[in-house]
């Protein structure tokens, strides 16, 4: 037997609702209704564009009452479980992001619904926030991270790759998503790349990897791309 497949020593992990994850930047809190829809609402109305809403399921939101009543829908769940990603220099909730398809007695979980308002995105902050999950998850004993995205989605597969989710493959009409087909592209990365992507994640969020003017002198995708796990030893990045 390939002891590569022997599972020792693992023990069921526990689930994330209802935590808080503290960051240098940023804080990951449960999402609250009362306490975050104003600012997540007000945060996405900076996307005039609605192109945050694009390959979402669900979105855009007119109003701030449609919006609390879909926030409503889902800030109540285990499983999506979702947190407002909170910005630490103004205590202001400029995206969400959630945990799903929590499967922990094989250790396997995905983050999704990730939506970043034009004030989170292609920030410190939001990195930070993907570390803070990543690191959450392989702390307390998953196995496996999941990140899934429209095929079509480019941003997102950039995204995924960049944070050193390897590609594994897509899966061919998975759903219908306002009215459009949907091909679904996987990525993931395992626990024993952890380490290694950790220590990418530290290089990246030091501090004296920012100039004066916020810029990263390396980039985060320079230090995980030699990590990630070429599909078949193919390079499909």
């Amino acid at each position: 037997m390939n002891e590569d497949f022997v599972v020792e020593g693992f023990n069921v992990p526990p689930h994330p609702k209802g935590m808080v994850l503290n960051g240098k930047t940023v804080r990951l809190e449960p999402l609250n209704v009362d306490q975050h829809s104003e600012d997540l609402f007000e945060s996405n109305s900076l996307d005039i564009e609605e192109l945050n809403w694009r390959y979402l399921p669900y979105g855009p939101f007119k109003t701030l009452e449609t919006f609390q009543k879909w926030l409503t829908d889902k800030a109540t769940n285990g499983d999506p479980s979702f947190f407002s990603i909170v910005r630490l220099t103004d205590n202001k909730a400029v995206g969400v992001a959630s945990f799903l398809r929590i499967n922990r007695n094989d250790g396997t979980i995905e983050v999704g619904h990730i939506n970043y308002s034009p004030l989170l995105q292609k920030t410190r902050e939001g990195t930070e926030a993907m570390y803070l999950m990543m690191e959450w998850a392989f702390d307390n004993g998953y196995r496996r991270y999941e990140w899934k995205c429209n095929a079509l989605n480019i941003k997102s597969r950039y995204a995924a790759q960049r944070l050193g989710l390897s590609y594994e493959g897509v899966f061919r009409q998975m759903a219908i998503s306002k009215g459009r087909n949907r091909n679904t592209a996987w990525f993931a990365s395992i626990d024993k790349e952890w380490n290694a992507l950790k220590a990418c994640f530290e290089t990246y969020l030091a501090d004296d990897n920012f100039n004066a003017d916020g810029i990263p002198k390396v980039s985060l995708s320079e230090l995980t791309k030699p990590l990630l796990y070429k599909l078949d030893n193919k390079d499909f990045s």
